[in-house]
């Protein structure tokens, strides 16, 4: 079930410094397969797609792009013509990416390029003994979240499941997951993308395997309130937050009203501990030009 014309995420686009280290920690740690790399670019996936996740060696670190799958190539242009009414620039309207049938590119509030597409090849791999089911969303914090979360809204269609103090934070969906986009006031950063997996189990084998690289989680196990899932981090070279999460919410009535929080009732983001996140939230990288 989807609530409009987009009907989910797709993927994410970043650049990274350190490519090679990067590649590693998705694949010998988080569990992605690779389904190409040029030496340049790299497309992984948990999911039989593709790409659900875009590294680009680079110079800088920073987010590229984020994709999201329009339900139609009617969709797509019902989409494009809305955002160019509402004077946002279409950047370019071929994909950006290989193995995307149809798709345009368009610069959001704050320099967060989207990428609307349909038609992704499908890529099947063969069994694997650890690693995320799929994609499912990720977190931004905006220095603006309530325009951020009106662009999401007013041109992409998503619904708001959750709403956290005043101007602080949306936790907004796509279709029945609780949360494709969260929307947390900061600095203008993506802090994190997420993984879907099957059991809080998976949350401490991940532990396990960062701790047998000489890493750590930097948070975690946690239930959040808002959306309801079990959840672990770390970080990954480029300074974004990688998530391993399951038990999220799933919301099956189009119009359900949000849920509204104090912001300073802070079960909405930690439901068995004490731990505010100050130091947490200090991390994630900018979006950088595609130019």
């Amino acid at each position: 079930m989807s609530l409009g014309v987009i009907t989910e995420m797709g993927y994410l686009a970043m650049r990274t410094r350190d490519y090679d280290e990067s590649l590693e920690l998705a694949t010998d740690v988080l569990g992605l397969r690779m389904t190409l790399n040029d030496d340049n670019r790299a497309y992984l996936s948990a999911a039989d797609r593709h790409h659900e996740l875009v590294y680009v060696k680079s110079e800088e670190d920073g987010i590229d792009h984020i994709g999201l799958v329009a339900d139609s190539p009617e969709g797509l242009e019902i989409i494009r013509k809305r955002l160019e009414a509402g004077g946002f620039p279409i950047l370019t309207r071929s994909p950006l990416e290989r193995e995307i049938g149809e798709g345009f590119a368009v610069m959001g509030p704050e320099g967060y390029v989207y990428h609307v597409y349909v038609g992704m090849k499908s890529f099947r791999h063969g069994p694997a003994s650890f690693g995320p089911d799929r994609y499912g969303h990720i977190n931004i914090h905006p220095q603006n979240p309530t325009a951020m979360k009106d662009f999401l809204v007013e041109f992409f269609g998503f619904k708001v499941s959750d709403v956290i103090g005043k101007d602080f934070g949306y936790f907004l969906r796509c279709n029945p997951d609780h949360h494709g986009i969260a929307l947390i006031k900061g600095r203008g950063t993506l802090h994190h993308h997420a993984w879907q997996t099957q059991s809080v189990a998976d949350l401490g084998r991940l532990a396990d395997r960062l701790f047998a690289r000489g890493r750590r989680l930097i948070w975690g196990p946690v239930r959040h309130g808002a959306g309801h899932n079990i959840a672990a981090y770390y970080v990954e070279p480029n300074g974004t937050v990688v998530e391993l999460y399951t038990d999220l919410e799933q919301i099956h009535e189009i119009d359900r009203p949000p849920i509204e929080w104090s912001q300073d009732d802070r079960t909405w983001f930690n439901r068995w501990g004490v731990y505010n996140g100050e130091d947490f939230r200090s991390h994630g990288v900018f979006p950088v030009s595609l130019g």
